[in-house]
């Protein structure tokens, strides 16, 4: 996963409420374990109408979307991040989220911004001619027109989206403390071990072997 510590470009001014993860992306699309490719099936009913917001030039390849209240709703499919992760999308911006989607955007390097609504209104009629800025050094979204709105993010999951750490790299950059405590264990506790590799190790004053 790649760090981000600031998103900045045109952003989809979509500001759509209740949008679930079968319109993020439709069910069909659930077959396949891999990421790449599921780009192309995000928004695939939106993109079925004409002249519709995904496919206007102006916003091909913006890292940012812009929507409404309680999006990502619906069933948990992860594949709704996987997809808006493909087609470039790398913040979200809407006045709530799905919990489940949110930690889905999380383990996949999307920032999930969470702004009043006043706030979402304003960044939809900017987003039509102009870019936004998502800041996690700063924690805000600003615009060339002066606004600035701050935004909270729980401090574990923006020290992991800055670092560039999914669940693997957490783990990852545990490393040294797992093997310390590992090595503690077998020096303490050595017949934890049986079992592992280890049988015949002895105890001493315990009469274990």
């Amino acid at each position: 996963m790649d760090p981000v510590s600031q998103v900045s470009g045109r952003a989809y001014p979509w500001g759509a409420k209740n949008v679930d993860t079968d319109v993020i992306i439709p069910a069909h699309w659930l077959k396949t374990t891999s990421r790449k490719g599921l780009g192309r099936g995000a928004f695939e009913t939106v993109r079925a109408e004409p002249g519709n917001l995904f496919d206007d030039p102006r916003y091909a390849g913006a890292p940012v979307l812009v929507a409404g209240e309680n999006f990502g709703c619906g069933s948990s499919r992860e594949h709704a991040a996987w997809a808006l992760a493909d087609m470039g999308v790398k913040a979200v911006i809407a006045p709530s989220f799905s919990d489940i989607f949110s930690g889905n955007a999380f383990k996949n390097g999307i920032v999930p911004v969470v702004l009043p609504q006043e706030a979402i209104d304003r960044l939809v009629e900017v987003a039509k001619t102009d870019e936004i800025t998502v800041d996690l050094e700063t924690m805000t979204v600003t615009t060339a027109y002066q606004d600035r709105f701050p935004f909270e993010l729980d401090p574990f999951r923006r020290e992991c989206l800055m670092r560039g750490l999914d669940e693997v790299g957490i783990t990852l950059a545990r490393d040294t403390a797992i093997s310390n405590y590992e090595a503690g264990v077998a020096a303490a506790r050595p017949w934890m071990l049986a079992g592992n590799g280890h049988e015949g190790v002895a105890v001493e004053g315990s009469g274990r072997t």
